[in-house]
């Protein structure tokens, strides 16, 4: 866990856990000594309850010095830690040295340089905690002037009893603690690396795209050019049955000569407002009825059926999303091209579900789920259009979910509201 005290913002997340121990230690010493009190008397009483109290004064300024103006590395870490040890084991001393129970609690701090500092610091401190015990045993001081006190055994025995289950609850709540906090900061870690691959799969998608879009030109604008030459030509040599024959099937060239163009267009268009983030506010309902203007200008004869009515709630969208939920009804039309269905809900508060049917059937086993996590080999084609589907939904703090059953595919698009008052992204 040595992110938490490579930066200022670290070491100011790791104050609170080291406050929190700090302050146990304090509250289990002063606890100790009012019960011992009441069952012996103490050699050097009140150097330990003075001990204890600089302890828990010195405890709370650390917590401010970090949290305020916490430095740059993990050193005042684990000198604050060594700090520990020494307090610690000036109150052992003035306690009966390594006869008192309490003496466990020297594993505190070195349980949490572990977690927090680097391996070389938490080596140090492991050291000093061992050279701390070793120098209570070497100059033991008398926990009390009456060495055959009958109370000692039974004290010492309870004492071990309380030591072992207080440092057990220390432990719990702050080695614990940090253990979770790490273990969540290597999920997102792992999750931001699987977004990282991710966006480099589509950034050579894009430029793929974009280099086969410009090599797409030429050929276009050379077909244009010979198309009416071809005119000019079927005009003056051709018969007119044969020429009106030939202008047909000109006239349908060049009409998807016209078509590729207006894509390669479109391309270029989506990939300015994607770069310029450009996000538009609009109700579900006005949306999907662009949506749906766009789906009958691409599939004319298509069995698409927009189930009405749709929610007026509001939605960020820009022209990826329509791309994207274009893809899916191509995808649907292709497994199923009798019968598509697009429905829209809001059952979670916040939130808004597109949903899109189909009879087909159903999807291979690698993209069932979550589909468009990575790209797969798909004998429909279905794998790179479902994996830019998901990233753009996922940029847009949506999710794509599939379920598949005898009835055939269905993909659910979960999305954000938004603030029907804010920006524009």
């Amino acid at each position: 866990m040595e992110w938490l005290t490579h930066s200022q913002t670290g070491i100011r997340q790791a104050a609170r856990y080291l406050l929190g121990m700090r302050l146990a230690i304090v509250t289990i010493q002063l606890v100790a000594l009012a019960i011992v009190e009441t069952m012996i008397t103490l050699a050097h009483e009140t150097g330990a309850l003075l001990l204890c109290l600089g302890y828990g004064v010195l405890a709370t300024l650390g917590w401010l010095w970090f949290t305020r103006r916490p430095p740059a590395s993990s050193l005042a870490v684990s000198a604050g830690l060594l700090a520990d040890i020494m307090l610690i084991g000036g109150w052992l001393f003035l306690t009966g040295g390594y006869t008192n129970p309490l003496v466990s609690l020297l594993l505190l701090p070195i349980a949490v340089a572990i977690i927090l500092v680097p391996l070389g610091q938490s080596i140090a401190i492991t050291a000093s905690g061992i050279a701390t015990y070793t120098a209570l045993v070497l100059w033991h001081t008398p926990v009390t002037h009456d060495q055959h006190s009958n109370n000692l055994a039974q004290l010492h025995l309870f004492g071990m009893w309380a030591t072992f289950a207080l440092t057990a609850a220390i432990l719990l709540l702050v080695v614990g603690t940090l253990a979770r906090r790490l273990r969540r900061q290597q999920l997102q870690l792992a999750q931001f690396r699987e977004n990282r691959l991710r966006d480099e799969q589509i950034i050579a998608l894009g430029l793929s795209a974009a280099a086969v879009g410009h090599r797409l030109g030429t050929p276009l604008n050379t077909m244009t050019l010979l198309l009416d030459e071809i005119r000019s030509e079927t005009g003056r040599n051709g018969s007119t049955a044969d020429a009106g024959a030939l202008q047909e099937d000109l006239d349908t060239m060049e009409q998807q000569i016209h078509l590729c163009s207006q894509h390669l267009q479109q391309l270029t268009r989506a990939a300015v407002e994607a770069k310029s983030a450009n996000r538009e506010i609009l109700t579900v309902e006005d949306w999907l009825s662009r949506l749906r203007e766009s789906a009958t200008l691409l599939w004319p004869s298509g069995p698409i059926h927009w189930q009405r009515p749709f929610p007026k709630v509001p939605v960020a969208v820009d022209a990826t999303l329509d791309q994207a939920v274009l893809n899916l009804l191509a995808n649907a039309l292709t497994a199923s091209p009798a019968w598509v269905n697009v429905a829209a809900h809001t059952r979670t508060p916040g939130r808004v579900e597109i949903v899109v049917e189909d009879h087909g059937e159903g999807l291979e086993a690698a993209l069932e789920g979550a589909p468009g996590e990575e790209i797969v080999d798909s004998r429909n084609g279905l794998g790179v259009g479902l994996f830019l589907s998901n990233a753009t939904i996922q940029r847009l703090g949506g999710t794509l979910r599939a379920r598949t059953d005898e009835h055939g595919t269905t993909m659910v698009i979960d999305l954000p509201e938004a603030d029907p008052d804010g920006d524009n992204a």
